[in-house]
């Protein structure tokens, strides 16, 4: 892929102005979060297992700018969404799990949230985060947040760019410095411990580990990774071009994975799965994950599981 053209001067300046003119402040007072989506050719429903993925950002994502406010006070507006956000990070937030109110089921099968009321979510999800570690805020921001044209909420992990957007713009608010691990960690809360999506790591460590020119390959079990450049995967790999471009086909479909109870739901099958085939493999674990399945295990117990399955469906 070519050198990154995202974000544009033009894009910098109006961001900027639109924060100067809520906040009453110079336009060089103001400070741009740049947090891309992410594109993995490896990872769906793989990182909460504990396996192994792949990942990379691409050159579009998620623009915060913001001004410390000077005092407690959080107000938000988004180029995106209606209303006003507004609150104080001196405030103790609560955590909101998922949920099947406010959502509203389309003709073609896809849900959406009204996402009008509740775009402030990820920033609250922020603030409960960092004072969860024991981290205590008392700068807000006065901010505004914007994502590229059309990509918002069509599986290029939306969600994680904007927490890490507001993660990134509270720490320098109030002059915390984290490390790429410990925001990884307090994304990880702003999604399972606050909105109660059961997710893995794969997005925001994509995100925040992410180089360009590289594939990032993570183990989510251990936690380490490598970024792999290109020219090493085409030099090991003879079926990968010296020039590629790649594709991302969207459906026109939205959905906002915190209003939808499917992929939680999906998440508890991978666990039902891996705990049938370690217990009648005879090593069952508390909290079992497929990482832990052991392919000759798989194998010798995959006819019984599809069975049980089978007669689960019929029951039902």
């Amino acid at each position: 892929m070519g050198e990154s053209s995202w974000p544009s001067d033009a894009q910098l300046n109006y961001i900027r102005n639109v924060v100067s003119r809520m906040a009453g402040r110079r336009t060089d007072e103001v400070q741009v979060v740049v947090s891309p989506y992410r594109i993995c050719p490896l990872g769906a429903h793989i990182d909460h297992q504990g396996g192994m993925v792949c990942a990379m950002t691409i050159d579009e994502g998620i623009l915060l700018g913001f001004v410390p406010s000077g005092d407690s006070q959080v107000y938000l507006r988004s180029e995106q969404f209606r209303g006003e956000v507004r609150f104080r990070v001196d405030e103790n937030q609560h955590p909101k799990p998922v949920s099947g109110t406010n959502l509203k089921v389309h003709s073609n099968g896809a849900s959406t949230q009204h996402e009008d009321c509740d775009w402030g979510n990820y920033a609250r999800g922020a603030q409960y985060a960092l004072q969860s570690r024991g981290h205590h805020l008392s700068q807000g921001i006065v901010g505004f947040i914007c994502s590229s044209k059309g990509l918002d909420s069509s599986g290029l992990s939306s969600s994680a760019a904007v927490g890490i957007a507001y993660l990134l713009a509270f720490e320098r608010a109030n002059n915390l410095l984290m490390s790429p691990a410990e925001n990884i960690e307090y994304d990880r809360l702003i999604e399972n411990g606050y909105l109660g999506l059961k997710n893995g790591i794969l997005d925001q460590s994509a995100i925040l580990l992410s180089s360009h020119g590289c594939l990032t390959s993570m183990n989510c079990k251990t936690k380490k990774h490598e970024l792999i450049r290109f020219s090493k995967l085409q030099k090991d790999i003879p079926l990968v071009p010296k020039a590629f471009k790649i594709l991302l086909a969207f459906s026109g479909l939205k959905q906002s994975l915190t209003s939808n109870p499917g992929y939680n739901r999906r998440v508890e099958e991978c666990r039902e799965a891996a705990k049938f085939l370690l217990e009648a493999s005879g090593n069952g674990k508390t909290e079992p994950v497929l990482s832990d399945v052991d392919p000759e295990v798989y194998e010798a117990y995959k006819v019984l599981w599809l069975h049980q399955c089978l007669l689960f469906v019929r029951i039902n």
